[in-house]
């Protein structure tokens, strides 16, 4: 590992043109380089069908042409990234998101029609999927966080409220997606109550390592890959989030350290998740590299 310091900006910026696809090029332009938010636009259209979800690896575990649910909420965080939620391409996602939802209303993770591609094997293709609170959390909430509305967000959201409120066993990647919900939620009052309640689980089942010298000491989730721990930063992305409250202002400080020294000698930041397919592991790191860059900055620590 080669640590923080001076010049973290600069070999991470090497790492991106090295090795990046072209959107995360432009998203690292426009968010590093005062770039064209165009750009990023026009690279993220390359993902998107005439049925209005996107589709095409946009997220690199899931493979081939068909839209998904997870490939079209990472489309609205690109468009979150660049402050185009709205208009017509807004409302386009909205209808694609009403076509694929279950009886419910909310978002399947994964939609049969992804049979006969290639996707990660953690993520099970099934003939009638339920809805997750993992898809549909991170899209309600930046929506609402966008001030979008569509009839779709109703059910949605009461779907979304419900998951979390009765979340009694959890795992990670769930309590991030409910965070998400809850940053976004114009609920304010009840998004407080339902994150200091979840705060209270993520401390109580070791969800977070809190000290991240010892993290063997800390359980990884079932079915996750050796050594795939989650941090407070992972839960706390910003100090505007409701899970910033979590952790102590000492727990986060190790955290955010432990996250700069994680910058490699190529100058990107490594992927936790299982690595099934050399490609999806090559095309995940400059996804991680662009979110750790992110989450430093907005805590403010020097990018050199």
């Amino acid at each position: 590992m080669a640590g923080t310091g001076a010049h973290t900006l600069a070999r991470a910026e090497q790492f991106i043109w090295l090795t990046a696809r072209v959107l995360e090029q432009r998203r690292f332009a426009h968010a590093f380089l005062d770039g064209d938010p165009d750009a990023v636009e026009t690279a993220l259209t390359a993902y998107l069908n005439k049925d209005g979800g996107y589709g095409h690896a946009l997220e690199p575990d899931l493979r081939g042409p068909v839209s998904q649910p997870l490939h079209t909420a990472h489309a609205l965080s690109v468009l979150d990234s660049i402050d185009r939620c709205d208009g017509q391409r807004v409302e386009r996602i909205c209808r694609y998101l009403t076509e694929v939802s279950t009886k419910v209303g909310a978002l399947p993770a994964l939609l049969p029609t992804q049979r006969g591609y290639p996707a990660a094997p953690f993520i099970p293709i099934v003939d009638d999927p339920p809805a997750e609170l993992l898809a549909t959390g991170p899209v309600v909430g930046l929506l609402h966080g966008n001030q979008v509305w569509h009839a779709w967000l109703f059910r949605a959201t009461d779907f979304c409220w419900s998951a979390v409120e009765a979340l009694e066993q959890s795992h990670p990647y769930e309590v991030e997606a409910a965070v998400a919900f809850l940053d976004g939620a114009p609920d304010r009052v009840r998004a407080e109550v339902a994150a200091d309640r979840l705060g209270r689980l993520v401390r109580e089942q070791r969800l977070a390592v809190l000290a991240p010298s010892r993290r063997a000491e800390f359980p990884v989730a079932t079915g996750y890959a050796p050594g795939e721990h989650h941090f407070p930063h992972d839960y706390a992305r910003t100090p505007g989030s409701l899970a910033r409250r979590w952790f102590t202002d000492e727990e986060l400080e190790r955290s955010l350290d432990h996250l700069a020294a994680e910058q490699q000698d190529d100058g990107g930041w490594p992927v936790t998740w299982r690595q099934w397919a050399p490609g999806t592991a090559l095309e995940g790191r400059p996804l991680v590299t662009l979110r750790a860059l992110e989450t430093l900055r907005s805590y403010g620590r020097p990018l050199g």
